[in-house]
Order: C-alpha cells, then sequence, then structure tokens
C-alpha cells in the first residue's frame, strides 16, 4: 500500500546525501580537524541540540565515549541534553533560552569543542550556546540546515558551519546522522593513523 511513498523517501534521501557530500565535505574535514585537536590537547567536546537534534547529540557523545566501529581509548565528550534536573531547573529557574549556556560556562574551557546541532539554525537556546562558547575560547562546530537561519549572524571565522543544503526536517536530520558517522570516523582514522 505504501511502497510507492517509502520509495520515494528512499530516493530523496539518497539524492540529498549525494549533493550534500559534495557540498559539505570540506567543512566536515576541517570539523574532524578541530575536534581531533581539542582531544589530543587534552579537551573534550560539548554536544548540543533540540528533539531530534538532542538525540543526534546524545549518539555522538555515546559513539565518543563508548566507541564508533574500532575499539580505541575513550574520547571525552557530553551531551548536554541529559541532565533533566539540571535543564529543568536552569528552564525554570532562569529560562529555557539557558539550558545550553549555562553549561558551556560551567564545564567549557579553552581549547574545547562546542557541537551544537539545530536544523534552522534558529533555536534560541543553540544560539545562546555558540555565544557561551565563544565567552570560553571553545571553538563552535555547527550542524545546520535551511541556509543556516541566525546561526550564520553568530557563528566566528574559526568557527566551522556544516549547513545541509535542503529544507526539509527530515531529509536534514538524515544527513545530519551521518556527518555524524564521518565526524566519528574521522576523528578515529586521525588517532588511529589511517589516512584512506
Amino acid at each position: 500500500m505504501f511502497e510507492q511513498r517509502i520509495h520515494q523517501h528512499f530516493i530523496a534521501s539518497a539524492d540529498l546525501k549525494y549533493q550534500a557530500a559534495q557540498a559539505l565535505s570540506t567543512p566536515i574535514s576541517r570539523a574532524i580537524e578541530a575536534l581531533g585537536a581539542a582531544l589530543t590537547n587534552g579537551g573534550k567536546v560539548l554536544a548540543c541540540g533540540n528533539g531530534g537534534s538532542a538525540a543526534h547529540a546524545q549518539h555522538f557523545a555515546a559513539e565518543f565515549v563508548g566507541r564508533y566501529e574500532l575499539e580505541r581509548p575513550e574520547l571525552a565528550a557530553l551531551a548536554l541534553t541529559t541532565n533533566t534536573s539540571l535543564l529543568t531547573s536552569i528552564a525554570n529557574d532562569a529560562s529555557y533560552d539557558d539550558i545550553f549556556a549555562k553549561q558551556v560556562r560551567a564545564l567549557g574551557q579553552a581549547g574545547d569543542v562546542l557541537l551544537v546541532i539545530t536544523t534552522g539554525g534558529n533555536s534560541t537556546n543553540a544560539l545562546a550556546a555558540v555565544q557561551a562558547a565563544h565567552s570560553r575560547d571553545l571553538t563552535v562546530v555547527a550542524l545546520t540546515g535551511k541556509g543556516g537561519g541566525k546561526m550564520n549572524e553568530v557563528l566566528g571565522e574559526t568557527d566551522i558551519h556544516i549547513c545541509v543544503p535542503h529544507d526539509h526536517m527530515a531529509r536534514i536530520q538524515e544527513v545530519h546522522l551521518l556527518v555524524l558517522h564521518c565526524l566519528c570516523d574521522g576523528v578515529d582514522a586521525m588517532l588511529l593513523g589511517e589516512t584512506e
């Protein structure tokens, strides 16, 4: 009954991934280098996002701390989306807009990386997290879509913007997951001395 509709989803996803590979390979490579540099210098990665992007942030942290595909030493990564007591206290006592920024200021140190994931680039708490990262001298790797939205206005010259060239949220999220896997694979290859 739904076979044709399902087929179209697969085709649309595959087409976008092919296009995105050409558009995003350079910023993804730069992000791998930034993540690798932070980790080899004793730094860590803080990851955040809302909704599906929160799940992606947690997935990324799990791949870094646990492992991606190869056994290797644990990598320092923390999803800022998991502590419900912390998140709800900040949202209640301050503002939902501050749930990530306060954690970045508390946990982030110069040389760390903030991985911020927002499909449209307009989430106020994600934008505030970027500003907090800059105040603590963190490099920002931003995963967006839909042209990047307001994220374009807050990123600095040394930050890395990986903006999926599409407007459909589900397609953007599918590419974001692939980008995260590319980051994990690239960092593993860098740390384990593999170039291909």
